[in-house]
């Protein structure tokens, strides 16, 4: 029975492991366990893939703050199903401070971040990206310091295995910053984005790629289409139940991007789509610095500010409640009255007796 403290996510958890232990198998096989966190641009498109990764038929609604599914894969005949959590950050870059809740000491060893830019609004794809990856390596970073100083061991491992990606002879080996948990981005929308200019998708692509490279993610781009999701769902897969990981690789800036963690380059990438005269008067303290500055030159940024949700779930129709809506209106009524009363001196001021 679920304790009066429990949160949601602690009983959806124990939900889950409460069926596995159901069907028990007895064979003494270690059940994988993953943990993966989606965030991105609102209405990117992250619900729609995280049921396509499940196989759901269903149709994607909003996502108002942070939302929790799993998943279950067996890998072979009679052997368990490992399981994967689903967490989707809803809101865009406004709910930030809800990215510690699903990220814990106790599965930051099996956790992945899935990061879904809407390739549709460049304008707004670097201050999303970088205002959620930013507040995400915090946190990922303090718990790994944490760790450090009561288990040294699991901190180390975590700190290596962020090159796991990386061959040990890759020339960029001394050039990238890659995040402290497997990152995955995907750039959504591709249909809208294929009919850009071809000097928009050149800019776009090539910072893209050299953002997931420094950063030692895997990049794909993705839209509706069926062939496209598969791709994501590969890449996705392989993080949430260990199946193999594509070793194909598409870095044609005419069709769709594919690249897997490891397998691009610097050389490959080229420089930063500026001239040298350009470069040499942007000032920037880091690579990521000078690509930022670059980037925003052809797609000025909106600030996160604007980004954020300004429409008020309380509207929204699906989540309509007679009693509730009734007592909100009664409760705004009030609001509105004591707003009026409060703008008066004290001695004009309205008092029911």
């Amino acid at each position: 029975m679920p304790k009066p403290s429990d949160t949601l996510w602690d009983i959806a958890k124990a939900e889950v492991e409460k069926k596995e232990n159901l069907e028990g198998n007895g064979d003494g096989v270690e059940v994988w366990e993953k943990s993966l966190l989606f965030m991105g641009n609102k209405n990117g498109g992250k619900t729609t893939i995280i049921l396509r990764c499940l196989d759901r038929d269903e149709i994607p609604k909003p996502t108002l703050a942070l939302e929790y599914t799993f998943g279950r894969r067996a890998k072979g005949h009679n052997r368990p199903k490992d399981i994967a959590h689903f967490w989707e950050l809803g809101g865009g870059t406004s709910l930030l401070d809800l990215i510690h809740i699903p990220i814990t000491n106790d599965n930051i060893r099996t956790f992945a971040i899935i990061l879904v830019l809407d390739l549709s609004k460049p304008n707004e794809l670097w201050p999303t990206m970088d205002s959620l990856l930013q507040v995400t390596r915090n946190h990922v970073d303090k718990i790994i310091t944490k760790l450090g100083k009561t288990n040294p061991k699991v901190a180390t491992e975590i700190k290596q295995r962020m090159w796991n990606n990386m061959p040990k002879d890759h020339p960029d080996h001394e050039l990238i910053d890659p995040f402290p948990i497997p990152l995955v981005i995907i750039g959504s929308k591709y249909d809208i984005f294929h009919e850009f200019d071809s000097e928009m998708r050149k800019i776009m692509c090539k910072t893209l790629r050299f953002v997931s490279h420094y950063y030692g993610a895997s990049l794909v781009f993705t839209s509706k289409s069926e062939a496209l999701l598969l791709k994501a769902r590969v890449l996705i897969n392989h993080l949430a139940f260990g199946f193999d990981r594509s070793k194909s690789v598409s870095v044609d800036q005419n069709k769709p991007l594919f690249i897997p963690a490891g397998l691009d380059s610097l050389n490959q990438i080229g420089p930063p789509p500026a001239s040298d005269s350009d470069i040499g008067k942007l000032h920037a303290h880091t690579p990521v610095d000078l690509w930022k500055k670059i980037y925003e030159k052809t797609f000025p940024p909106k600030s996160t500010r604007d980004l954020k949700d300004v429409n008020d779930p309380a509207q929204d129709p699906q989540y309509a409640e007679y009693e509730v809506d009734a007592m909100r209106a009664q409760k705004n009524q009030e609001l509105e009255q004591y707003k009026k009363n409060a703008s008066k001196s004290w001695k004009e001021m309205e008092f029911e007796s």
